[in-house]
């Protein structure tokens, strides 16, 4: 179904419109913009990733998980 979906031919086509809709001048902004965000976003994600488990005390005691 999708075989095929970016050819050349495809992505030049695509490169145009946006060329025509956002000029020249502004084409480097957006992909800048674009660029950051992706990086903004993948940070974000690694740092949820590396943040320890928060244990909440009166919970872990119901399920006995702490021994006192």
């Amino acid at each position: 179904m999708f075989e095929g979906l970016f050819q050349p031919m495809h992505l030049l086509v695509i490169f145009g419109i946006a060329l025509l809709v956002f000029g020249p001048k502004k084409l480097p902004e957006l992909g800048k913009g674009i660029g950051e965000g992706i990086r903004g976003f993948k940070s974000a994600m690694k740092a949820e990733e590396e943040k320890p488990a928060i244990v909440i005390p009166s919970v872990a005691n119901d399920r006995g998980l702490i021994k006192e």
